[in-house]
């Protein structure tokens, strides 16, 4: 899908952004202020008469899992692992997505148990100078449960969009992204150590990029993709942001300049290992009957 491939290349770009420009600043705050331009660029359009007061509260419970808490963990993940790691430890986010999607549907496969495994091997495999190890399973928990959050609301909100088709999803992202506001709000407020905070000039534009471009017209467009595929397609598009993300931390943003030759082997075996998880994951989508229930 034109919208899925779009905003792939608009998010490859946004790991290396926030690992190189946001090192400092708090990042409930970031994730916050984020959401927060997000929401104020859609939120003239929403049209909570139309979509009806119970769907406005789902849509605002979905964001606020779909964005608010993937952001929280997604961000304080860059406080223990160097960003080209925290794009690689998200290509579990397309295994999600279709164990999500099955078990919605009442279907299960020994597969993600198997996945699971292979991907923490790989976890363990990948080392980096100067990044110690309980810091790399820490940024791999974050950002496994980043993961979980943003697969539940993408395959939701598509459930939710298919049984409102007369909905246009420009009408609702502004309820998706409030949700999302309100939850990552309420980590900074309980989190966020408010006599330290500090935000330059060009961080000030750093968040404001990452909110009305990656977060702002970056999630719509996702969202509005995600609704018109299948589960499997989605799950593949979610995967292919990875490897675009991790060439742009380390050579765009110069994150290979920190890694010797013997990092370097373990990040690409390791790769291979969370790689191998996700491809053997899908084994069960392919096997899979298509699902017919797409908008296409």
């Amino acid at each position: 899908m034109l919208y899925l491939a779009v905003v792939t290349f608009i998010w490859a770009i946004s790991f290396g952004l926030i690992g190189s420009s946001l090192k400092g600043v708090d990042p409930f705050l970031v994730a916050t202020l984020r959401l927060a331009c997000a929401t104020l660029l859609f939120l003239p359009f929403i049209r909570p008469k139309k979509v009806g007061a119970r769907n406005c509260v789902t849509l605002i419970i979905f964001g606020a899992i779909q964005f608010g808490l993937m952001y929280t963990f997604y961000m304080k993940s860059y406080e223990y692992i160097p960003s080209h790691l925290v794009a690689i430890f998200s290509i579990l986010t397309p295994l999600y997505v279709v164990l999500i999607h099955d078990l919605q549907t009442h279907k299960f496969s020994k597969h993600y148990f198997i996945a699971a495994v292979l991907s923490v091997i790989g976890a363990a495999i990948i080392r980096v100078k100067g990044v110690p190890l309980e810091d790399i399973w820490i940024g791999f928990g974050l950002m496994q449960l980043a993961g979980i959050a943003f697969a539940f609301g993408q395959v939701s909100y598509r459930k939710w969009k298919l049984q409102n088709p007369t909905v246009r999803d420009f009408e609702v992202f502004g309820l998706l992204a409030l949700g999302g506001v309100l939850s990552a709000l309420a980590f900074s407020l309980l989190l966020t150590n408010w006599q330290t905070v500090e935000i330059t000039t060009n961080q000030w534009a750093c968040i404001l990029y990452l909110g009305i471009v990656a977060s702002g017209i970056g999630f719509y467009l996702w969202n509005k993709g995600a609704a018109l595929c299948n589960a499997g397609t989605l799950a593949a598009f979610n995967n292919a942001l990875i490897p675009v993300a991790v060439l742009s931390s380390l050579f765009i943003f110069g994150e290979i300049k920190e890694a010797s030759l013997q990092n370097v082997l373990r990040l690409g075996i390791g790769t291979l290992f969370v790689t191998s998880a996700i491809v053997y994951g899908m084994r069960s989508v392919a096997k899979a009957p298509s699902d017919d229930t797409s908008l296409q």
